[in-house]
């Protein structure tokens, strides 16, 4: 129910991470935030709807209340229960599109956030982190990605189900400082529902038991032993049976493995992330990411969503 109609001339700001997902075996469960980050700002209007994107997917996305951060904002509106008569919505975005790095997560979130901002300004009651894993989730199907971008740093999420409805839940671990974090990203793009389509509808009693041990592992190797990650990132549920849609990844992911570089897909792909106790990958990987098209970039572990009135949130 609407209880408010909001002014026009409110501002507010958000600022929230990339992620990835999955890290091996913990599908559509383990996440982990990235220092890759995009912007929004949000300003109530008397009428209309105005949608502004610089860097990445401008000229690319939908300008009109179909873009993603325009029904997020929509959507937390409504969940505090007030409307905005006209919107201008502005996306800076840093987060590549179709990568697997959490771009749809991430303006699902920071238009949420951004949310948060302008009722910080009326009598309503801001979004929880609660909420908004819940809600961003939604969106997403799952939510490892959303709850990375949400809390920050390394997550673990789950999915309870009745019936129809779906609650997600997250809960933040303590990522070893020892590890350090590279983002291999490939010239080629792909979609999540794409690659979604290559995983089996059944596996067998063998293939999951060897994933829910790498998984359990997986949280042990993030906070405690980061010695263990090369068993604890091994997987059979989706990164073999998604390597033909990106054999270029795929390639470049068994030869980070086998120079030692702990490296997974990235969520869905094409993207790669390593995870990695030096400080320097070695020249030979390098030299051939750089070869075939990919930019490897040495990244931390994101931050939470920020949120702002007004544009004071930094860049």
């Amino acid at each position: 129910m609407v209880s408010q109609v909001l002014p026009p001339g409110l501002v507010a700001s958000a600022v929230v991470s990339a992620s990835s997902a999955n890290l091996g075996p913990g599908f559509d469960s383990i996440g982990l935030a990235l220092s890759l980050i995009d912007e929004i700002v949000v300003e109530t209007t008397d009428s209309g709807l105005t949608v502004e994107v610089e860097g990445e997917g401008a000229g690319q996305v939908p300008l009109g209340p179909e873009h993603l951060v325009v029904r997020a904002v929509e959507c937390g509106l409504r969940a505090v229960g007030v409307k905005a008569e006209g919107l201008v919505v502005r996306c800076r975005n840093a987060i590549p599109h179709s990568c697997g790095l959490g771009s749809s997560a991430a303006a699902v979130v920071g238009g949420l956030a951004a949310v948060n901002g302008l009722v910080a300004q009326t009598d309503s009651t801001p979004l929880t982190d609660t909420e908004l894993i819940q809600l961003s989730s939604e969106f997403e199907g799952h939510p490892d990605n959303a709850a990375a971008a949400v809390l920050g740093g390394a997550v673990v999420s789950w999915t309870d189900r009745t019936g129809d409805d779906a609650k997600y839940s997250a809960v933040p671990l303590r990522l070893h400082p020892g590890i350090h974090l590279y983002c291999a990203i490939p010239e080629a793009r792909s979609l999540t529902a794409e690659t979604r389509v290559l995983l089996p509808a059944q596996v067998s009693h063998d293939d999951a038991t060897f994933n829910v041990s790498r998984a359990a592992l997986l949280v042990v190797a993030l906070t405690e032993r980061p010695d263990l990650l090369m068993a604890a990132t091994e997987d059979v549920l989706h990164q073999p049976q998604r390597a033909p849609a990106m054999p270029a990844s795929s390639e470049y992911l068994r030869l980070l493995r086998r120079n030692n570089v702990v490296a997974t897909l990235s969520g869905a792909g094409p993207s790669l992330i390593a995870l990695t106790t030096e400080p320097e990958l070695p020249s030979e990987v390098l030299e051939y990411g750089a070869a075939n098209g990919f930019t490897i970039t040495e990244m931390t572990a994101g931050e939470a969503v920020r949120w702002s009135p007004g544009v004071t949130v930094p860049s």
